[in-house]
């Protein structure tokens, strides 16, 4: 089994992942800080950014991945990995226009990634348990 659909939205995920490490490296170089945030806000925030997406993506594309291995529908895969991509851009804008505050995009952001966990994750129990 080929995992096409989970490859199309691990693929995005390491674009977004690239796109918001580079804002991490701009803003090392901007403040000269090789390590840690040398107490830089903008920084600290770009790092966090960073961090909640890598810390969240591994269990969404294992998840995601093994929905489609036991052949979850097409369009429900590409429903939650568009869902998960879009989540975690809202996240990402939201956390850094909110300044680490609350933002409507941090919200809606973290608020979307916990239901599509949950949803996969149901639903993966529900493949093993022969629903």
């Amino acid at each position: 089994m080929t995992l096409f659909i989970t490859g199309l939205y691990a693929s995005l995920t390491a674009l977004l992942v690239i796109a918001l490490a580079y804002r991490v490296v701009k803003f090392r170089r901007l403040n000269a800080v090789g390590i840690g945030n040398g107490d830089h806000k903008d920084l600290a925030l770009a790092v966090r950014v960073h961090g909640n997406l890598v810390e969240n993506a591994p269990m969404v594309l294992i998840l995601l991945a093994v929905a489609e291995t036991h052949n979850m529908p097409a369009y429900l895969l590409h429903c939650f990995g568009s869902l998960w991509v879009f989540a975690r851009l809202i996240h990402a804008i939201g956390l850094t226009q909110g300044k680490g505050g609350y933002h409507w995009g941090r919200f809606w952001g973290v608020l979307l990634t916990w239901i599509i966990l949950l949803i996969l994750a149901v639903s993966n129990i529900g493949f093993f348990l022969g629903f």
